[in-house]
């Protein structure tokens, strides 16, 4: 059976080739939609994002309009539930959204390396730690900006020395650019000293964030800037709120993508089957039952769906995997990345849509009038 479902698809090659194509492409955008949606998910619901708290300036979005005194921190450790608070200054090219969107954490390097899931793959800490313009650069953004270890990056009123790039295990991280918080502060032109974007809070194991975050906002309301604390996850998504919408409407475009690819294979199979309508009475004239005649036509279109969904799936998977694509807006980034997951959503889409394309056709493969389809032919 498999050799004649073969025989019948390169008998007919340009058309599949050409289904085989469009399914392709319609299962790379699928894989590209389902990998941004991954990414939002990661960034929102992380080990971190439900007991790390993020202080913020009151009524403000982008980062360079939050500014929080440094010396909050003594304020926010004093609270019950905190564990550890890490001062942070966020410096970003863009706060709308962009896919080439650099973002400049500054920290302490020693609150960085001990809070942050980051492997440096060159470069090393040290120097980072000792040298005043040093920066550590996110693989990604390395990738994308073509850094190496030793280069000195402009960008702006910003100018660092990498001292090393790493990798993470949370994908956002990789498209960060890490310095210390007094090279943010004190660099001409950010007019920052004294002044941090924001606070994260690092609490103890059995603390309430809600309650945590409320006794901060309560604490410092007397303060001379107000502030509104939330998690993190929560602070990301809206800062990312636009971004949520978009994403959001591209769900619809992944499941646009599979409908594409259903309407094209169920086509071209009730194409092939009118084509060789006597050749399926002639089959049941030497003994093919209807359900093995429904056999063959369900074959062939799972195979055109398979091969070109799996084809567009790996294509996806590599693109994601080497081009370190990522979207941010104020200073968040939704890192785009392959995964097993990925790879068997579109795996197992390819088959049900497959095979849901063929059964009409199948149906009318099986049901054929040998002697009317003979008469026709």
């Amino acid at each position: 059976m498999f050799r004649y479902v073969l025989k019948t698809l390169w008998r007919h090659r340009t058309r599949t080739l050409l289904t085989v194509t469009g399914a392709a492409v319609a299962m790379f955008v699928f894989c590209f939609v389902g990998s941004v949606q991954e990414g939002l998910h990661r960034l929102t619901t992380g080990s971190d994002a439900d007991r790390n708290l993020i202080v913020f300036q009151e009524n403000r979005f982008c980062p360079t309009s939050s500014r929080l005194p440094e010396d909050y921190e003594r304020v926010i450790a004093e609270i019950p539930g905190v564990r550890d608070v890490m001062p942070i200054q966020v410096w970003t090219n863009n706060c709308r959204a962009s896919l080439d969107i650099v973002v400049f954490n500054g920290a302490d390097p020693k609150q960085i390396q001990q809070t942050r899931p980051l492997k440096l793959t060159s470069g090393d800490w040290q120097q980072f730690q000792s040298t005043r313009d040093a920066a550590i650069v996110g693989r990604n953004v390395a990738q994308r900006r073509g850094l190496k270890v030793g280069d000195q990056f402009t960008i702006g009123e910003i100018s660092v020395r990498v001292a090393g790039v790493f990798e993470s295990n949370v994908p956002s991280e990789e498209n960060l650019i890490y310095t210390s918080l007094q090279f943010l502060q004190y660099t001409r032109g950010l007019d920052a000293a004294g002044l941090v974007t924001q606070h994260e809070v690092l609490l103890t194991d059995d603390a309430d964030p809600d309650r945590v975050a409320a006794a901060i906002d309560q604490k410092l309301r007397a303060g001379a800037v107000a502030t509104k604390t939330r998690r993190k996850g929560a602070f990301q998504a809206s800062t990312l709120s636009d971004l949520v919408d978009l994403i959001g409407f591209a769900h619809w475009l992944g499941y646009a993508c599979v409908a594409l690819v259903l309407s094209l294979v169920a086509t071209t199979t009730v194409m092939s089957v009118q084509d060789r309508i006597k050749e399926y009475a002639v089959l049941q004239t030497v003994g093919v039952r209807p359900l093995r005649a429904m056999r063959l036509v369900l074959a062939e279109s799972t195979i055109l769906c398979v091969v070109g969904g799996v084809a567009g799936t790996l294509l996806a998977l590599a693109a994601l995997g080497f081009g370190g694509f990522a979207i941010g807006a104020e200073g968040a980034t939704i890192a785009f990345r392959p995964s097993l997951g990925l790879a068997a959503t579109g795996t197992i889409v390819s088959l049900f849509v497959g095979m849901l394309a063929g059964l009409i056709p199948a149906i009318q493969a099986a049901t054929v009038p040998i002697v009317n389809a003979l008469r026709q032919a």
